[in-house]
C-alpha cells in the first residue's frame, strides 16, 4: 500500500506539470488560428510541453528534434535529442504509431541520456490526439539493450515510462564512530555558524559533520575536501555565519549562490542554515531568477531518468531541491538543487509552498 502511495504521489506530480499541454495536443481555435502540437523538452528532472505549430507527428517530431528556442533555453529547457537524428520514417495503425530515426538519434553522450531521449519521443508522439502509444525503430531496426529497464520491443506509452520501476531510495544507515572531544568541539564550531544543526554536535565524526565542512570550505573559498585541515581550523576560528547576498522582506526565503554552491536557508534576514548543494552542470544549468516553491513532494519521481528524488520541493517547472546521494563539491546536476542526504529532511520542512526562492549566479 505504501509503494502505492509514493507511485501515486510521483505521477500527481508529473501531471501538475503536463496537465495543461496535454488537454488538448492539437488545437485550431474557432477563430481560424493556426494548429499546433505539444513538444516534450526536459526541465530539471522532469519533462515540460511547449506548443510548436503543426499538425501531424511529422510535424512534432520535426520541431522536437530543432530543440527548444534561445528564450526556453534561458529557462533551462533542454533536448536530450540529438541535433543529428533524421526522421526516416512516421506511419500509424490505429493508436500505434511507429517512428523510423536515423542512428543520429544515438550520437553524443548517451551515458544518462538515452532513457531521456526516448521519454521525449512518446511523449511528444502520444500527445497527437489519436495516438497512444509509439513503437521506436532506429535505422528500421528494433533498438535492443539500449534503453535500461525499458522493453523497446513493444510499443510503448507515455504512463508505462512515468512509472517507477524501482523502489523508493531507502535510508542510509551510517555505522556510529566513537565521540571525541576534538570532533565536538570542530562540529560546535559549525554549529555555531550555521553549517551544522546543534543537534549534529554529538562529538561522532559523520556524512553531516564532512558536508557542514564542505558548506563552509565553499563560502570561505577553500579547497572542498570535507576535511578538518588546518587552514579550515584556522578560518573556522575567525569565520562569522554567512550574511544573506540579498535583503528581502520577512519570512522564510532561500538563496541558492551558484558560484559557491551553497543554499542558504534565510528567515527574517539572518541565516538560518549553510548548505552544501550541486547545482546544475554546464550543459544543464539551474535558471537564475526569482521563483517560488509550487509544490512538495516527499517522493518525487524522475520521469526522463527514471529514479527517486526524495523530499523535493520544485520550485521552476521540473527544476527542485531534492535529496540525492552524489552531491560532488561542484555544479553536476540536470539542473536542479541537489541536497545531501543529511540536510535534505531538514531543507524540505524548512520549505513551504510560496517559499521564496532565489538563484543568483554570483555572489561577490
Amino acid at each position: 500500500m505504501m509503494r502505492d502511495r509514493l507511485k501515486g504521489t510521483a505521477l500527481w506530480c508529473a501531471a501538475l506539470l503536463a496537465l495543461a499541454a496535454l488537454g488538448s495536443a492539437v488545437t485550431a481555435g474557432a477563430s481560424g488560428t493556426a494548429p499546433t502540437v505539444k513538444v516534450f523538452f526536459g526541465q530539471g528532472e522532469q519533462l515540460v510541453a511547449v506548443s510548436r505549430p503543426g499538425a501531424t507527428v511529422q510535424d512534432a517530431l520535426t520541431a522536437l528534434v530543432a530543440g527548444p528556442t534561445s528564450a526556453e533555453q534561458k529557462q533551462a529547457f533542454r533536448s536530450y535529442v540529438p541535433p543529428a537524428t533524421r526522421v526516416r520514417s512516421v506511419t500509424q495503425n490505429g493508436p500505434v504509431a511507429t517512428v523510423d530515426l536515423g542512428v543520429g538519434f544515438l550520437q553524443g553522450p548517451a551515458v544518462d541520456t538515452t532513457l531521456a531521449r526516448l521519454d521525449q519521443v512518446v511523449s511528444t508522439v502520444t500527445a497527437i490526439p489519436g495516438v497512444t502509444s509509439v513503437r521506436l525503430l532506429i535505422n528500421g531496426g528494433t533498438p535492443l539493450g539500449l534503453f535500461p529497464g525499458v522493453d523497446a520491443t513493444i510499443p510503448l506509452t507515455r504512463a508505462a515510462l512515468a512509472t517507477p520501476n524501482v523502489p523508493a531510495t531507502a535510508p542510509v544507515v551510517q555505522p556510529g564512530g566513537q565521540a571525541s572531544a576534538g570532533t565536538l568541539a570542530l562540529q560546535q564550531q559549525l554549529a555555531g555558524l550555521g553549517y551544522l544543526l546543534q543537534s549534529g554536535a554529538d562529538g561522532v565524526d559523520g556524512p553531516a559533520t564532512r558536508t557542514a565542512l564542505v558548506a563552509f570550505q565553499k563560502w570561505q573559498g577553500l579547497p572542498r575536501t570535507g576535511l578538518a585541515d588546518t587552514r579550515t581550523r584556522a578560518a573556522l576560528a575567525t569565520a562569522e555565519r554567512p550574511a544573506p547576498i540579498k535583503q528581502g522582506p520577512a519570512g522564510r526565503r532561500l538563496e541558492v549562490l551558484v558560484d559557491r554552491q551553497v543554499v542558504l536557508a534565510i528567515e527574517d534576514n539572518q541565516v538560518v542554515r549553510a548548505l552544501d548543494v550541486s547545482t546544475g552542470k554546464p550543459s544543464t544549468p539551474t535558471p537564475i531568477g526569482s521563483f517560488k516553491v509550487y509544490a512538495k513532494f516527499a517522493r518525487w519521481w524522475s520521469v526522463p531518468f527514471r529514479e527517486w528524488l526524495l523530499w523535493a520541493a520544485p520550485f521552476n517547472g521540473g527544476v527542485a531541491t531534492h535529496q540525492y546521494p552524489d552531491v560532488p563539491p561542484f555544479a553536476a546536476s540536470h539542473g536542479c538543487v541537489r541536497v545531501t542526504p543529511p540536510n535534505a529532511h531538514w531543507l524540505f520542512d524548512f520549505l513551504s509552498v510560496g517559499t521564496p526562492v532565489n538563484v543568483i549566479a554570483s555572489s561577490g
